[in-house]
């Protein structure tokens, strides 16, 4: 993926009065993503607003719980007017990799030391079992392995913390819905494009299209009771599930939302890429030497979303 696509799609999303009014009409079809500059708590609870959205029944609040060595992930104190807001349980699985949250107890010993339990319920969704979503059209796997208590929830807040990763090479709202609900067993699923068993050895291109292929399962799951917060800041290339992540080398972005997975991840890699920030360089390596892109490319292809979006920018 070369950087000139990145900027192209960033120009397409800028709607100008000077379009035609049948141009209009195909922009204002677009689903949006809204975005500001300021990152704090009461910022991130605004910018949800914005989406219109009332999420019904029992809301499920999906996030990070952080590596335990680990200081980029969303803390507690920033989610809790979301999660108050929605009156929402904050929810985990756990990880395929040895370590504090790959075990159920040990990992609710993290939850716990993080601050989470302090300002709501928390659940690991796969903490005693794991339930199969059927994936009919799919690229790679045909089903997705998730937390069973996942069946306890009406509606789901993904909220994300973009950032590049050392394998997907950027985590984002779609990588949060894929990887990041799918159980232990689902997590080396994902990553072995339907074998655990290469799960670290894997062609890139594979996983990257069975991440999609889990996240077209979650969205179909719940069904137009999701939405999205995605939140530019600490932009390291390694992911949350680092405990000793690179430190950040450009600058904060943003806060963006939407009820569009694919539009908020493609405008937080757009603008990395638009940023005038000469530390964006090692980030968009990371990305592209993973060829992070194709999990865009491939949920497109799934309808889990839009790569075409209307940028509202929030003061």
């Amino acid at each position: 993926m070369q950087r000139r696509e990145f900027i192209k799609t960033t120009a397409a999303v800028a709607a100008t009065s000077s379009l035609a009014s049948s141009a209009m009409a195909v922009e204002d079809a677009r689903p949006i993503v809204y975005f500001t500059k300021t990152i704090t708590p009461e910022k991130a609870l605004e910018m949800y607003k914005k989406l219109g959205i009332e999420l019904p029944g029992k809301v499920a609040v999906k996030t990070h719980s952080g590596e335990p060595t680990g200081n980029h992930y969303l803390k507690p104190e920033f989610l809790k007017p979301l999660v108050d807001h929605v009156k929402g349980t904050v929810v985990e699985c756990n990880t395929a990799y040895p370590g504090r949250r790959m075990k159920t107890e040990d990992h609710w010993k993290v939850i716990e030391e993080h601050g989470f339990t302090k300002i709501a319920e928390c659940d690991i969704l796969d903490g005693e079992k794991e339930m199969e979503l059927q994936i009919p059209k799919h690229k790679q796997i045909a089903v997705n392995y998730v937390g069973a208590n996942m069946s306890k929830y009406d509606s789901m807040l993904v909220t994300s913390h973009f950032k590049g990763h050392q394998m997907g090479g950027f985590g984002g709202a779609l990588k949060n819905i894929s990887i990041g609900l799918g159980s232990s067993h689902g997590k080396a699923y994902i990553h072995g494009a339907g074998n655990p068993d290469i799960m670290w050895t894997c062609p890139q291109e594979k996983f990257l299209e069975a991440m999609a292929d889990a996240a077209s399962s979650i969205m179909e799951y719940f069904k137009g009771k999701i939405a999205f917060v995605n939140v530019m800041k600490d932009l390291s290339i390694d992911c949350d599930c680092n405990g000793h992540p690179k430190a950040p080398e450009m600058a904060d972005i943003g806060i963006l939302a939407s009820l569009d997975p694919v539009a908020l991840d493609q405008a937080c890699v757009d603008l990395v890429y638009a940023s005038d920030d000469k530390g964006k360089a090692s980030l968009i390596e990371r990305m592209e030497s993973r060829q992070a892109i194709h999990i865009i490319e491939a949920a497109v292809e799934l309808g889990v979303g839009s790569r075409k979006y209307k940028l509202v920018e929030v003061e």
